[in-house]
């Protein structure tokens, strides 16, 4: 009697796309005489799936499951922690900056412009100095108040040589115009320091990263993208923050360096119209009193 296995198919395996994946199994022995005959209805018996598949398959889920953000920064080394942390401090003081800057330099333009209206307006020099010289002063009105004290102290004391006050006021101005266009380009050295740097800090934690997945392969000994995918998504999650934060510093430092060498060159012009206006006034106060002498 021929005796043979008879084959069952496994049901317990996923179904796609609507049609059951079944797994040729063998049962126990069964002989020619139990055999089914041609036109019995066939059983098919099911058996037990294959619980190294369902693993794999659930891993791969969780795995997915898992891809946010917040578990990329949390799964990742503590070298790329260390990355992100400080790419994501620089990104915060880059924007810091920016709205620094952006009011600082709105206010700056309207004093500007508020500043010019009086002084062309007619206004007396020694009046318009009586009411700055007690306010705190910026931009152009520090440098009309810095030329005029010097002017007054020049001629409390009896200044007798033209050319020796008016470069005692053109210097008074020039440290004035120095200072006010350093306090202006404040911090736009970060923006130039975060803008050229944090690419490469980011670079250095996809570095990190990479090195990672290479050693999950190394250790698990397979090339199942759920083994590598954590360390790659980790790598292109700082070369992301250090874009994030490369690109806003880049932009706001080439916008503010161009304002701020407009705001500096309106106070050179204007420095140099009230050095004319000042070297006018000395020549009329100076020539009769040498005339008389």
């Amino acid at each position: 009697m021929a005796c043979f296995r008879a084959p069952s198919f496994d049901q317990d395996l996923p179904r796609q796309s609507g049609r059951v994946s079944g797994q040729i199994i063998l049962t126990e022995p069964v002989c020619a005489s139990d055999a089914a005959m041609p036109g019995d209805p066939v059983h098919i018996v099911p058996g037990r799936s294959d619980s190294k598949v369902k693993h794999m398959e659930q891993a791969g889920l969780a795995a997915t499951s898992e891809v946010t953000l917040w578990a990329l920064f949390i799964q990742s080394s503590f070298v790329v922690k260390m990355v992100m942390v400080g790419l994501i401090g620089a990104s915060i003081w880059t924007w810091a900056i920016i709205v620094d800057k952006t009011i600082n330099y709105m206010r700056a333009r309207r004093q500007f412009d508020r500043f010019e209206q009086v002084f062309w307006s007619g206004q007396s020099l020694e009046e318009l100095y009586q009411m700055l010289s007690g306010r705190k002063t910026t931009g152009m009105s520090s440098i009309f108040v810095a030329a005029m004290r010097e002017w007054k102290k020049s001629f409390e004391r009896g200044a007798r040589s033209p050319m020796g006050l008016q470069m005692r006021i053109d210097k008074a101005m020039d440290v004035t115009l120095a200072r006010e266009a350093e306090r202006m380009e404040a911090r736009l050295g970060s923006l130039a320091s975060i803008g050229s740097a944090a690419p490469f800090i980011g670079l250095f934690g996809t570095v990190i990263g990479i090195m990672t997945s290479f050693q999950a392969i190394a250790g698990s000994k397979s090339t199942n993208l759920a083994v590598v995918a954590p360390g790659i998504a980790e790598a292109l999650l700082a070369t992301a923050i250090g874009l994030l934060a490369a690109i806003p510093a880049v932009i706001a430092y080439n916008k503010f360096t161009s304002d701020a060498g407009k705001l500096t060159a309106r106070m050179e012009g204007f420095a140099d119209e009230f050095s004319g206006i000042l070297s006018r006034q000395i020549d009329e106060k100076l020539q009769p009193r040498q005339a008389a002498e």
